[in-house]
């Protein structure tokens, strides 16, 4: 989503501030543990797994509550077990919107994520009425300091398919989804300095929205990320970067 960029970095200081860690961490912990009980406890041979305890440590997350959650991945300590479910709605203005969820109770959470909907001015949709408009890429954040040339000729021999100049946030290098841990290897070796590595849904299309409206988006998608079994909250809102920093003010 245009803006989503600024609309993440406000979520991030608000999280460094100590409002919502707790919240990134239940998060976190869940997707480690459901990455190790797919693909195992060994970060070398699970790029899910490997990219969850990056996010982790780039969180800040004690070393100690990272391997508890991949214990109860693997079986080794007693866990939860979290179901994956994504569910797909409109907000206002016609806003397409996918939400990725883990939870240990699938009717608690969609009749959550239902009400949420509602409130918020939109409505929940039918399987497939919005996920066509999103496709799947790599996203690996390039920390502040290189220039863009740099950064571009760095990505462009590592296999990348783009980069996006963040302004002070520094760059996003996005890459094929199966690439996502070969690239980001080789931009380490470049001697670039990495931030949070993950997947991420891009829109194919974006709905521009303004004023009340763009207000009402993205409280709607906020409401979204404060359920503690949402993961990840992605829409196609094409929202001004003035409208997102006075919204964040």
């Amino acid at each position: 989503m245009s803006g989503h960029n600024r609309w993440s970095k406000i979520k991030r200081q608000k999280e460094a501030m100590g409002a919502s860690k707790g919240k990134l961490f239940t998060k976190l912990i869940k997707e480690i543990t459901v990455a190790a009980r797919l693909g195992g406890g060994d970060p070398g041979g699970n790029a899910r797994l490997r990219s969850a305890m990056l996010a982790a440590r780039e969180a800040n997350m004690p070393g100690d509550t990272i391997t508890r959650a991949v214990k109860k991945g693997t079986g080794e300590l007693e866990g939860v077990h979290y179901d994956e479910v994504t569910y797909e709605g409109y907000g206002p203005g016609g806003v397409a919107v996918l939400v990725e969820c883990l939870t240990d109770n699938r009717h608690r959470t969609a009749g959550d994520v239902r009400a949420t909907f509602s409130k918020g001015g939109g409505n929940l949709a039918a399987e497939g009425a919005v996920a066509w408009n999103f496709h799947r890429k790599g996203s690996i954040a390039v920390k502040p300091g290189p220039s863009e040339d740099r950064v571009m000729e760095a990505a462009l021999e590592a296999g990348a398919d783009d980069v996006v100049a963040q302004g002070t946030d520094g760059f996003e290098v996005r890459t094929d989804p199966a690439h996502l841990h070969q690239v980001s290897v080789a931009l380490e070796r470049s001697g670039l300095r990495l931030g949070e590595q993950r997947w991420v849904y891009l829109p194919e299309n974006t709905v521009k929205v303004e004023g009340e409206a763009a207000r009402k988006v993205v409280k709607l998608l906020e409401s979204l990320e404060d359920n503690d079994d949402v993961q990840n909250v992605w829409a196609n809102a094409d929202i001004s970067e003035r409208e997102l920093e006075q919204m964040g003010a």
